[in-house]
């Protein structure tokens, strides 16, 4: 019998719950996967709403932002790119686990069962914590994870910076659980998971007490995009500390931490942000010898070379002194103000186009999505003033696709 309590639209109490998984099973279990809402896409208000949050809090306990204009504008168009598949295609994560679900399940827990819920809840979880570990230990899986840690920024906006390529490899750490986990139920708890995810990027927040044991936390999550070698691959959870904790990865958050890649990419451009370390892998590979060696490039630790451990050698790992000068982009403020406005275009042009998408053509949705890349690749030029970008034509081809 299907749960009255079910519904496909989410009130504003839904979405402020939804953000920190405090959600019940009586109203977040569906039978089907159509059924299921877009808790992700529904919550863009709700990210912005606690962006403004922290942005208050910020300038009453530090006085001053929790970030760099130019930095959240990258984190924010990472967010907007890592989304844009889906408008063409339903979710590879999905797909394949309602593939395993419909020709591999070995049986059918009841899709409206509180068990089933919370079952699926700690197994995602526990699915998450090792595709992340994967994501920092596999080179080639790091290629797409290195986008989220590439800000020297931690604040909400960080949270938003979403690789593109990620989601072609963390779809297998969940199958699993299809062959007894309906994906009605699997599709609600991958959503959740993600969005509680959103709220421990900031550095407003210090200690929550007996919740850190627990549960993982901003004070936790900020050790993991530290580059200090003492934050380095530590803290993989999602929702729960627990998983660190039982598999040693866990660490605690003492020394300040500096965030960012170990090595900084300098830039605000969009596709070198999501792309740059696929071309490092390219060229690491051939120029290496050998065919275990080439083999060892794509598949062991992004710091592993010949005759190292499968991780690399930490004491390689630069030192940090704490003087370090997070990259900052040249352009004046009046043209970061610009950005802002051209972005701010661009955002209600992309809601736009996901609210309207099941009635557009594909060429109208493809058009759409070539309007949207420019944009974000023009405001990426713009940040790092490269030369002979003109960026006053977007407000033309914003009302010509709209």
């Amino acid at each position: 019998m299907r749960n009255p309590g079910a519904q496909k639209d989410v009130s504003i109490s839904q979405g402020v719950r939804v953000m920190f998984y405090m959600m019940k099973p009586n109203e977040t279990s569906f039978e089907t996967v159509e059924e299921v809402p877009d808790y992700v896409e529904k919550a863009t208000p709700f990210f912005i709403s606690l962006m403004l949050l922290e942005l208050i809090v910020s300038w009453i306990h530090k006085g001053k932002p929790p970030g760099r204009l130019d930095d959240a504008l990258t984190s924010l168009s990472a967010g907007v790119l890592s989304r844009l598949p889906s408008l063409f295609f339903r979710s590879i994560e999905l797909t394949s686990y309602i593939y395993v679900w419909e020709n591999y399940r070995v049986c059918s827990l009841p899709w409206d069962s509180p068990w089933t819920w919370y079952l699926t809840f700690l197994g995602v979880d526990f699915g998450y914590y090792w595709f992340h570990r994967m994501a920092h230990e596999v080179n080639i899986m790091w290629a797409g994870h290195q986008t989220h840690h590439s800000s020297e920024d931690y604040n909400l906006s960080t949270a938003l910076r979403q690789s593109v390529l990620q989601i072609y490899t963390s779809w297998i750490f969940y199958c699993p659980l299809a062959l007894f986990v309906p994906p009605s139920v699997y599709a609600v708890h991958s959503q959740f998971n993600l969005l509680y995810q959103f709220w421990i990027h900031t550095e407003v927040i210090n200690n929550l007490g007996p919740l850190e044991l627990i549960l993982n936390t901003p004070s936790h999550h900020r050790v993991h995009h530290g580059r200090n070698r003492y934050c380095i691959d530590k803290n993989y959870a999602g929702t729960l500390i627990i998983w660190d904790r039982i598999f040693g990865t866990f660490e605690a958050e003492n020394e300040k931490v500096v965030y960012g890649l170990t090595h900084p990419i300098n830039t605000f451009e969009p596709f070198k942000v999501q792309f740059h370390h696929l071309l490092y892998i390219w060229t690491t590979f051939w120029a290496t010898p050998g065919f275990f060696n080439k083999f060892s490039v794509i598949f062991k630790g992004p710091g592993w070379g010949p005759g190292k451990p499968r991780l690399g050698l930490i004491e390689e790992i630069p030192e940090v002194t704490g003087k370090e000068i997070a990259f900052s982009s040249p352009a004046s403020q009046m043209l970061k103000i610009y950005a802002v406005v051209q972005f701010a275009l661009m955002l209600a042009f992309y809601e736009e186009t996901f609210a309207n998408k099941a009635t557009a053509s594909q060429f109208t949705l493809l058009l759409r999505i070539c309007f949207i890349i420019l944009t974000l690749t023009s405001i990426g030029f713009l940040m790092d003033q490269r030369q002979g970008v003109k960026n006053a034509f977007l407000p033309f081809l914003f009302h010509f696709f709209h």
